[in-house]
């Protein structure tokens, strides 16, 4: 680790030259610089440290971003920008990474003006798709703002600041406005910050301007701003309610990323100028590309402008192709599983016989490539008092309840003593069904009981095959992880979504919904799916 000058007249570290300020955040300034050992540009970005910071564990906090800037690389190549140093000096962290051929989006939109639903759909699907890749690595960036997003000319998004979040014992380093309210109130966070967070973005990018104004820094942290009401959206159009369910109060109510991209896409679905528009800006753009990192602002807006609108048609060929079906092949962003903002645990040490048993099962062989997995709508989209027609609360008297469709009853009960249960819901000659099991000894980490303590004794199944990664999540404020499978059943396909969460104490509970594999994507499975997520309810004395 090397000690850092601070004054932008000097190399910084002794090799790294600042040229141009290329954004500027509360406490947070990034550079245009030089590397003039390598002779290469690169971004050069100045944060300020907590005052009571020492110096062992300013060195920690430099090191924790490099670590993790190798991991998301390998995570989300080419999506997250590549740190080559961090150091400390004066009460600053200072992170160097590659240049990013490209302008913040912040900065974008200081100088071209509020963006139109369209463009900011676009850019907001690529965003998710770098949070899917960190989420499904137990990683929560913590830092989102506008300044840690940039466009790039080429026509992708680059995310930097990963490894800031958990550096350091205050809940935020800089941007104080795009910290979640829990992260506000100094709490533990998770991917539901980050959904908050985008919603922030999303709310910058339509409007024109940040939803809350940032407390002076540093004389007031995140802790003690008190957040006024969302101020009025009046250029959102489409993306109002989507904005507005991401940036609630409470984690458990924020939509999943799964109901994010629904929407994001439903609005580039409807925007039939978007090839035109990108084919109009991809030549006004092409003098862009070939400037370099030294390009003139008005030259490099162009081309960033270019990027986002290229950006869209993207996202609006997916939302043309026929919607998540088995066949759908793997790889890239946009079949990677999305993961929900609900906690999840599970059947911790897998003490009941895992099988799901649907009743019945239609056929369709999933082909070899892995499926796009569909998480989970979140708890909010579905109350106790307004439940969907034919629905009816169910209160166990094992100790929770939940809404269950009218003419479902207990199918089976399998108890271990007072250590573990499972029920299972169904109705004769329906082939759905929904499993909740209840644990005593669950593990500490709800994606390791899925991956180690479950998923051995479902392999054991016919034909079990997981669908994508198993997702970490929040759910009612617990911690939760998500996993989905396909499995047969008297030589038929099902598939599965399960939903477990932790209670603390080694206790757990599971949610698993099965379906005929080839009925999954239906309007009414899907309703099933979000009103057991939003309905289930342990009972406080569990």
């Amino acid at each position: 680790m090397v000690k850092a000058h601070v004054s932008p007249h000097e190399l910084i570290a002794g090799r790294y030259r600042l040229i141009d300020i290329v954004h500027r955040e509360t406490n947070r300034v990034s550079w245009h610089g030089e590397d003039v050992q390598e002779g290469r540009p690169c971004l050069v970005t100045r944060i300020g440290l907590p005052a009571h910071l020492g110096e062992e564990e300013a060195v920690q906090a430099a090191d924790r971003v490099m670590r993790m800037s190798e991991t998301m690389a390998r995570v989300s190549p080419g999506r997250v920008a590549t740190v080559l140093d961090a150091l400390t000096e004066a009460g600053s962290l200072w992170t160097v990474t590659e240049w990013v051929d490209g302008l913040p989006l912040g900065q974008l939109v200081d100088q071209e003006g509020p963006f139109d639903p369209t463009m900011a759909a676009a850019v907001a699907l690529q965003l998710l798709d770098v949070l899917e890749a960190a989420h499904g690595e137990g990683i929560t960036h913590g830092e989102l703002s506008p300044g840690q997003v940039f466009l790039r000319v080429q026509g992708h998004l680059v995310v930097t600041g990963f490894g800031l979040a958990g550096a350091t014992l205050v809940p935020r380093l800089a941007a104080p406005s795009y910290a979640s309210p829990e992260q506000a109130r100094d709490e533990r966070i998770g991917p539901a910050a980050d959904l908050w967070a985008l919603g922030a973005i999303l709310y910058t990018m339509l409007e024109g301007r940040p939803p809350y104004p940032d407390p002076d820094w540093p004389a007031s942290t995140p802790r003690g701003a008190a957040r006024p009401p969302l101020g009025s959206m009046l250029r959102a159009g489409p993306l109002a309610a989507t904005v507005q369910g991401l940036v609630r109060k409470d984690s458990w109510e924020r939509p999943t990323r799964t109901t994010v991209r629904q929407s994001l896409n439903r609005v580039l679905e409807q925007d039939p100028q978007a090839v035109v528009a990108a084919s109009r800006l991809r030549r006004a753009g092409a003098a862009a590309r070939r400037l370099g990192p030294r390009r003139s602002g008005r030259a490099m807006v162009a081309g960033t402008a270019l990027a986002v609108v290229t950006v869209a048609v993207a996202a609006l060929a997916v939302t043309q192709q026929p919607p998540h079906t088995e066949e759908t092949a793997g790889g890239g962003a946009q079949t990677r599983p999305p993961v929900s903002t609900a906690p999840a645990a599970e059947d911790a040490g897998e003490p009941v016989d895992a099988t799901p048993r649907p009743s019945d099962a239609s056929s369709g062989t999933p082909s070899s490539p892995a499926p796009t997995a569909t998480a989970a709508p979140s708890p909010p989209a579905v109350s106790v008092d307004v439940l969907p027609a034919g629905y009816q609360v169910y209160r166990a008297p094992e100790g929770f309840s939940v809404a269950l469709p009218d003419g479902w009853k207990r199918l089976t009960t399998r108890k271990q003593g007072d250590a573990a249960y499972r029920v299972t819901f169904g109705s004769d000659g329906d082939p759905r069904t929904l499993a909740v099991t209840y644990s005593t000894r669950a593990g500490s980490d709800p994606v390791a009981v899925w991956r180690d303590d479950v998923e051995p004794a479902l392999r054991r199944q016919a034909g079990f095959r997981r669908i994508g990664a198993i997702e970490a999540t929040t759910y009612q404020g617990y911690e939760a992880a998500d996993m989905e499978w396909f499995s047969d059943t008297d030589g038929r396909r099902g598939r599965t979504f399960g939903r477990g969460f932790l209670l603390g104490g080694h206790r757990s509970f599971s949610l698993r919904w099965t379906t005929p594999s080839a009925n999954w994507e239906k309007a009414a499975n899907r309703q099933a799916l979000e009103t057991f997520l939003g309905t289930f309810r342990p009972d406080p004395a569990v």
